[in-house]
């Protein structure tokens, strides 16, 4: 499951419990995620502070559109599948989550969506080389500057936690094997889905 020793849910006590009994409350079950931040829950405390004061400033759309540019772009087959499920529950279908991660022309998108998903493609892969074009073409689609830094710091959040699963060796969770085949296939961009 990981590439360093996590805490098995049995075992687990004090904070490494009490973050478990969190994510499983709000969940449902104990993502694979959760169990790599049992080397250091604090850290878990301070993602999921940071991550809703970013999304409190979006509507599910756009943070998930976003969020899914930047999994999609730094190949986090985790994020791909977590972020494009919730498109395809809440938002789209599974139709439409595949036609967007393949960047279809047939993606059920409005242009400044096409453009928030460029930035934060870019952000999430060369943010050093976005300039006053990028930001300006943003603004061409009715961004605000406020809206643009919401834009910039989900793709940004996003990479930091995908390269942290990533790197510690996370596979997605294997009920990720139940969804849809075809928008499966679409959002396994990187590491492959556990196994049963």
């Amino acid at each position: 499951m990981a590439f360093i020793k996590t805490v098995p849910p049995a075992q687990a006590e004090g904070p490494v419990r009490e973050m478990y009994e969190r994510v499983h409350a709000q969940m449902g079950f104990l993502p694979n995620w959760a169990q790599a931040f049992s080397a250091r829950p604090s850290v878990l405390e301070g993602w999921m502070a940071l991550l809703k004061s970013i999304r409190s400033n979006l509507s599910v759309r756009a943070y998930e559109l976003s969020t899914l540019a930047a999994a999609r772009a730094i190949r986090s087959t985790y994020c791909s599948l977590a972020h494009g499920s919730v498109l395809a529950t809440k938002v789209f279908d599974p139709a439409a989550v595949t036609a967007i991660m393949k960047d279809t022309r047939e993606a059920p998108l409005e242009p400044r969506e096409r453009a928030m998903m460029r930035f934060a493609e870019k952000v999430a892969l060369h943010a050093d080389q976005i300039g006053q074009a990028d930001v300006d073409e943003l603004k061409s689609h009715g961004y605000r500057d406020e809206e643009i830094f919401d834009i910039a710091a989900t793709a940004a959040a996003r990479c930091f936690f995908a390269k942290l699963v990533d790197a510690l060796g996370v596979q997605a969770d294997a009920s990720f094997n139940d969804i849809d085949p075809g928008m499966l296939s679409a959002l396994t961009v990187g590491r492959p889905v556990a196994t049963r």
